[in-house]
């Protein structure tokens, strides 16, 4: 263990056996954190294990997260996924593959309400796939468009992963979130794009096109939907303005969302009023738990100078920059499809972000890459988190069509990533227009 490469093997090969056993990727990080410390350091290391854990959680910024997160679960379990999901309908059922399309754009709005994306697929597929495959859409279309559309959940504002990482770099909330939304929306156009070149490339005649609505039934599924889309604007203004700090804006966008979900669908039935800070309490105290655990892990792998190792050895490579960045999106890729975003972030990004600056990089450009990478992992095995949503959703679909439908958005989600590399400004231009030039 004196060596930091085998120290590192050893410690990753821990971890990688604890998550493939099934143990909570909190619990993994903070039991080999603790063995490894112990067997490398002594039973001395035990009083500085508690004070490292909370230290973790000793940021002001994190109070925003849970806001976000009971502002996401009082859309997501309330009818107002539907009313989107329908408004969006009557407006693009004309368009060749415009159920598909509807969906695509639902779960963009969706995933810019609530922060998740778990949350959106499961509000937006509910709803979307039984749809889609009662009118005749294959199921690989069906399920795999929603995979995809609810990745966006990490990405367009507010995003709970884009707060995570501003507290892991100790860059700027705001400017992340304005940097997620051009890429955001690019990546919604991809994947409309795609979505209407296979549906003509299959030769589909959709029935869905039959039914024409007026402009008074696509105006009257507006109402409802238009103020949650306001609060998500007057959160980013508050936000981008100065106004407000995140912590503020989350907890005032929380309530503003309760107080929607109880007027406009009269939830005033403690029930499911109780579902949603359930909910939330559940999502926010599993963050917190990794949060406070990858501090612990990031320790670990300070004291063991792994990671001080593994940045002195990239930095010491003489490439090209873009050869560099392509070896760190394999990397990103590759841990993707094992962890989360939250970790993946928590242990990675302190020790990337350096590199990233040596290398010329923008920090919050490269926040939008690594999301994107993230997203990629939400759909592909064999983690897949999205994958067994759907499927969970919708069980007559086997994970293999799932599989299938969801994997041209990944080429889609690598196009997006090479675009960005070549016109880095779609991410680093509306946060340099709206709040000056990064220092």
């Amino acid at each position: 263990m004196n060596d930091p490469l085998v120290a590192g093997l050893v410690i990753v090969g821990a971890l990688l056996a604890g998550i493939a056993i099934g143990m909570p990727i909190a619990f993994a990080l903070g039991l080999v954190s603790i063995g490894a410390l112990l067997f490398g350091f002594g039973p001395g290391m035990l009083g500085i294990l508690g004070e490292t854990f909370f230290a973790g959680l000793a940021s002001f910024s994190l109070v925003s997260i849970p806001m976000f997160i009971v502002m996401g679960a009082a859309v997501a379990s309330s009818p107002a996924g539907r009313d989107l999901y329908e408004a969006l309908d009557r407006w693009l059922n004309r368009v060749p593959g415009g159920l598909v399309l509807s969906n695509l754009g639902a779960c963009s709005i969706f995933a810019a309400l609530s922060g998740s994306s778990p949350a959106t697929c499961a509000a937006i597929g509910k709803m979307g796939i039984p749809e889609m495959v009662n009118r005749g859409y294959p199921k690989e279309i069906a399920a795999g468009s929603i995979a995809a559309g609810g990745t966006l959940g990490i990405l367009i504002p507010p995003s709970v992963t884009m707060i995570i990482y501003g507290i892991a770099t100790e860059t700027s909330i705001g400017r992340l979130f304005m940097a997620g939304i051009l890429p955001g929306f690019m990546l919604t156009a991809i994947f409309m794009a795609w979505t209407i070149i296979d549906c003509r490339r299959r030769g589909f005649r959709f029935g869905d096109m039959r039914r024409r609505f007026s402009l008074r039934e696509k105006m009257a599924a507006l109402p409802r939907v238009l103020p949650f889309l306001a609060i998500i604007v007057a959160v980013l203004w508050v936000l981008y303005g100065g106004v407000a700090t995140p912590s503020e804006a989350a907890g005032v966008g929380a309530v503003l969302c309760i107080i929607l979900v109880v007027v406009i669908y009269r939830m005033w039935n403690p029930r499911p009023l109780g579902k949603v800070f359930g909910d939330s309490l559940r999502e926010s105290v599993m963050i917190m738990m990794i949060i406070a655990a990858s501090e612990l892990f990031a320790f670990t792998l300070s004291s063991f100078f792994i990671t001080q190792s593994v940045a002195g050895w990239i930095a010491a490579l003489d490439i090209n920059r873009w050869v560099l960045l392509g070896i760190i999106n394999v990397f990103l890729l590759v841990a993707g499809c094992f962890l989360p975003p939250v970790a993946i972030i928590l242990m990675t990004a302190p020790i990337l972000l350096p590199i990233i600056l040596q290398a010329g990089f923008d920090p919050y450009w490269f926040a939008v890459i690594l999301t994107i990478n993230m997203e990629i992992g939400l759909i592909t095995p064999p983690i897949g988190l999205n994958l067994y949503v759907i499927n969970g959703i919708a069980p007559d679909i086997s994970l293999g069509q799932i599989l299938r439908g969801s994997l041209p958005y990944v080429f889609c989600m690598i196009l997006g990533i090479v675009i960005l590399c070549i016109f880095p400004e779609i991410a680093t231009w509306l946060p340099n227009a709206m709040m000056g030039a990064a220092r």
